[in-house]
């Protein structure tokens, strides 16, 4: 008798590994809550589906110190903040920016940013390379990106 291959083949275990990330990610989000002394804030809004966001930063030196979220929406939103944070915190502006480049083209939305990274370099935001085949819900999936290259423009805007 000959063994039927598992369901949904190596494929299927990535995006089960893949789902398993995202909602641990949305379970227990990382860097959620408000930052005191923060010097780059900026809100964002995705009014498809509800989804808000606010990003606050504590920028120095032109990096990233550290940097938080607060709002609600759905788990490909909050996952995708909590992911972000964990790999920004710590990032030059300039890497914030050239990771977010990376980040928005493995959705395929063109930036004119160029960036040295690859999709290997994003981290756990890899996991939500499946959102791309729901074009919908990438708003979802970059909200956080996008308002948190808003904080750092304010920031800069600012002068400080």
């Amino acid at each position: 008798m000959k063994e039927q291959p598992a369901q949904g083949g190596a494929m299927g275990g990535v995006e089960e590994l893949y789902r398993e990330v995202i909602l641990d990610h949305f379970k227990s989000p990382k860097n959620r809550g408000e930052l005191s002394g923060a010097n780059a804030k900026a809100d964002g809004m995705n009014p498809l589906c509800g989804d808000q966001l606010a990003i606050s930063a504590l920028v120095d030196g032109g990096k990233v110190v550290d940097v938080r979220f607060e709002g609600h929406g759905c788990a490909i939103s909050q996952s995708a903040a909590s992911m972000l944070t964990e790999l920004m915190k710590g990032r030059s502006i300039a890497e914030v920016r050239a990771l977010t480049s990376t980040y928005k083209k493995m959705f395929g939305v063109e930036e004119t940013v160029p960036s040295q990274f690859v999709l290997d370099d994003l981290g756990d935001l890899i996991s939500l390379e499946g959102v791309k085949k729901y074009p919908v819900r990438i708003k979802c999936a970059l909200l956080s990106a996008n308002t948190l290259l808003e904080s750092l423009e304010q920031f800069e805007k600012k002068g400080v």
